[in-house]
């Protein structure tokens, strides 16, 4: 066989072998997300009723998101933990047990009781397999991305990387699909096993992940840092990212801010808003958020790979400001009542721009640490920003609704300053990688 067919037959193995990584992270990223996506979703229908039922409504679904919040809250911690070994040990073994413990907290919950029949300890009890599911998803996302990126060539690394993140939307189309199924339950069916079934139902989905994940191999550009860093005294992971990359650092969790905030008002709160403020059924407001999941998938890796041609930073920030401006005639859209618009001002902002900033972010961030560090790098960066960022924007919308007299003026403004953080963070990284 010549040089050049050897070269060929590498090429070609090389790239079946990144397809076989990209589907094991897509596919466990998939059912991660659902998992995690699943609670959001019945958190402000479901659990309110059955866990924190309280005289006032706003009041029973402040409590409910409070633990959605949580899940956001632990992020950091798996993202910490699982990062240390990930960098550590190696990214494959981590991602199985990500998603043994995502999978088992989410399977408990569909079989606690209720505050009806155990009293305190189910909200206490739901709150702690929150926790659990954040600690799973907290260290799950950034060995998922990595292991793509890591193993893609340099020139594709944004594509590759935004495959994984479909599974964000697949996720979200999962979840929100099931749950609008069961809506179709009688309510009395739904609220006593109906919901239960969709979180039990997660068994199956995690062994079919755990065994994809199983049979991959482990990242070349990890275990080429390993092989450098033999006889080294490495210290922490943690540390060692703060001590040489704290401007990264500041800069990431500023940039992720408008994705967290953008996507739980739209995924999370914007079913509660259908329902609750302008008086729509809870099924289509599930099925209209499906439907920009649906075009989300779609658009996620083409602008991966428009990231890798213009800039990723120029792309987050142009992502940024679209989003900035599409706040505004969103809300417009949707108080309208007219169920065409509705789903024109969900889907277009959500489904088609939204995207612009998801797709090559876990590239941005990536490329943001060396291999010694990077798996804690993005987890910190993407988890702890979380917090702030995902967590606790239910909460504050629901805060910012309820001050206003249910108009969303006020919501659009705090959409509108994540926005603008997150636009003037992107160009300082660009302008850093200009700098070399």
């Amino acid at each position: 066989m010549s040089d050049l067919s050897i070269g060929a037959y590498g090429t070609a193995k090389h790239e079946n072998n990144v397809r076989k990584v990209v589907f094991a992270s897509l596919v466990g990223s998939t059912i991660e997300w659902y998992d995690f996506f699943l609670y959001g979703v019945v958190a402000g229908i479901v659990f309110n009723k059955l866990f924190f039922p309280t005289d006032n409504e706003t009041v029973s679904i402040l409590l409910a998101y409070a633990t959605f919040a949580m899940g956001f809250v632990a992020r950091p911690l798996g993202g910490l933990v699982f990062g240390h070994f990930g960098d550590r040990i190696g990214r494959k073994t981590m991602l199985v047990i990500t998603l043994l413990l995502m999978g088992g907290a989410t399977v408990a919950i569909g079989f606690l009781p209720t505050y009806e029949s155990i009293g305190i300890a189910a909200p206490i009890i739901l709150l702690f397999l929150r926790i659990l599911q954040g600690i799973g998803i907290g260290g799950e996302w950034g060995g998922a991305v990595l292991m793509a990126y890591e193993f893609a060539p340099k020139e594709k690394r944004g594509f590759y990387a935004s495959i994984p993140q479909i599974g964000l939307s697949l996720g979200l189309f999962m979840a929100s699909g099931v749950m609008a199924l069961l809506t179709m339950l009688p309510e009395e069916a739904f609220l006593a096993w109906g919901w239960r079934s969709a979180f039990v139902a997660s068994i199956i989905l995690v062994g079919l992940g755990t065994w994809i994940r199983s049979n991959i191999g482990e990242s070349p550009e990890f275990e080429k840092a390993k092989a450098e860093s033999r006889g080294r005294d490495q210290g922490l992971p943690f540390t060692d990212m703060i001590k040489r990359y704290p401007a990264n650092v500041a800069l990431g969790m500023g940039a992720r801010y408008i994705d967290g905030v953008f996507f739980n008002i739209f995924a999370v709160f914007s079913i509660v808003y259908l329902t609750k403020y302008v008086g729509l059924e809870r099924s289509f407001a599930l099925w209209t958020v499906c439907a920009a999941a649906v075009v989300m998938v779609f658009c996620i890796p083409f602008f991966g790979r428009l990231s890798d041609r213009v800039g990723r930073p120029q792309t987050y920030a142009m992502g940024a400001l679209l989003l900035c401006l599409s706040v505004f005639p969103a809300f417009a859209l949707m108080t309208s009542g007219n169920p065409v618009l509705i789903v024109l001002g969900i889907v277009l902002p959500f489904g088609i721009i939204y995207p612009i900033c998801y797709g090559p972010e876990a590239a941005l961030f990536a490329d943001l640490f060396d291999p010694s560090v990077r798996y804690t790098g993005v987890s910190f960066v993407y988890q702890f920003s979380g917090i702030f960022a995902s967590g606790i924007t239910p909460m504050i919308a629901t805060w910012l609704m309820a001050s206003n007299n249910n108009d969303p003026f006020w919501l659009c403004c705090y959409v509108v300053f994540a926005g603008l953080v997150s636009m003037i963070c992107a160009i300082l990284i660009g302008r850093r990688e200009a700098r070399g």
